[in-house]
């Protein structure tokens, strides 16, 4: 007899990094389990990168017009019921995602959600000299959720987006590729986790002579601005912020050859892809369990813990310790450079 489909709706809503972390495990529980339907519940902006997953559906949440509110909640619920769903792994487990799986039980329907281990993050980042050791990754977390609603997933490196195809709207940007793409992304949401711009320009003034393309990537306004001005520093360096959409920059990111980046959205979006991916971390920590999926622990070049022992004192970077503010100072460009050549020549073969 045929196994009944179970649909399964899957709650991610933000942040991207986050977001990203989400897709190997549903690719690993599409490809082990196919009579799972999922649906992936999160911001209509994070769609694209799962739009390179024929066989999910993915429901965009409105939190400011139809999904805001407790009405809202309460009508995400219905759009949720309407579409037939078994099941609900909440990846999230946020006051909204919280309100939707009591309702699902209400129903008598199954649900489980991600443990993000709070009490051992907090131990993790105490402000003393302490041994730090790794925590399980936010990947295998949610690989554990999935495990409490009845599917094992036998989970490694290897659950990778395919490149995709460069479109005319990138390649009039990119041009064609004659020589390794690097892209760098030197911005992070808070200060304790973005390395010293100074010392970015001299990572970027290393790459202006060696036969590289480098791609600056970036968000805002005021970061389009400071990688204008560093794009001016060589014909082969590229500022791409505000160049394409979204959609269009997942396209550049997968056919890149390394990406160099903070603790970062981008540096998970490059990890999807199988991309070579290099983080700099300074309040944070990749023993914090949200290194990049799939890299390799020396690909983390992490602040001085000798010089600042109560490191890593953030998870994400939104907390300041006085006299901590120059701690990714102690990463220094030429280690940097160190490690992008070292994984460029490995990917050519030198």
């Amino acid at each position: 007899m045929a196994q009944k489909t179970k649909h399964i709706a899957v709650f991610r809503l933000s942040a991207m990094g986050d977001v990203a972390m989400t897709v190997p495990v549903i690719l690993a529980l599409i490809k082990q389990h196919p009579e799972v339907k999922i649906t992936v519940v999160s911001r209509s902006f994070f769609k694209p990168i799962f739009e390179q997953i024929p066989e999910l559906n993915f429901l965009s949440v409105h939190t400011h017009h139809r999904h805001k509110g407790f009405l809202g909640i309460f009508r995400l619920y219905r759009d949720l019921k309407a579409l037939g769903v078994d099941e609900i792994a909440d990846l999230h487990n946020v006051l909204r995602s919280k309100m939707i799986r009591f309702l699902f039980r209400m129903q008598g329907k199954k649900t489980a959600f991600t443990d993000k281990g709070r009490e051992e993050k907090k131990q993790l980042t105490r402000l003393q000299i302490k041994t730090i050791a790794p925590l399980k990754t936010m990947t295998q977390r949610h690989v554990d959720t999935f495990k409490q609603l009845g599917y094992t997933i036998h989970f490694d490196s290897s659950w990778h987006l395919p490149k995709q195809t460069l479109s005319r709207a990138v390649s009039e940007f990119t041009g064609a590729k004659t020589r390794p793409w690097i892209g760098i992304a030197p911005f992070a949401q808070h200060a304790a986790k973005t390395y010293p711009i100074d010392l970015m320009q001299q990572v970027i003034e290393g790459l202006v002579h060696q036969n590289v393309q480098v791609f600056l990537l970036g968000g805002g306004r005021h970061e389009a601005e400071i990688l204008e001005k560093m794009a001016q520093m060589g014909s082969n360096i590229k500022n791409m912020a505000n160049k394409v959409s979204f959609e269009h920059e997942l396209e550049l990111i997968s056919n890149l050859d390394l990406m160099v980046s903070m603790d970062s959205g981008n540096a998970h979006l490059a990890a999807l892809y199988g991309v070579d991916t290099i983080t700099l971390w300074g309040a944070t920590h990749p023993f914090a369990g949200f290194a990049p999926y799939g890299q390799p622990e020396e690909n983390c070049l992490v602040a001085d813990r000798e010089q600042f022992p109560f490191l890593p004192t953030s998870i994400y970077g939104n907390r300041v310790v006085p006299g901590y503010e120059d701690a990714m100072r102690t990463i220094t460009p030429a280690q940097i450079l160190q490690k992008i050549n070292s994984n460029l020549n490995k990917a050519i073969g030198i």
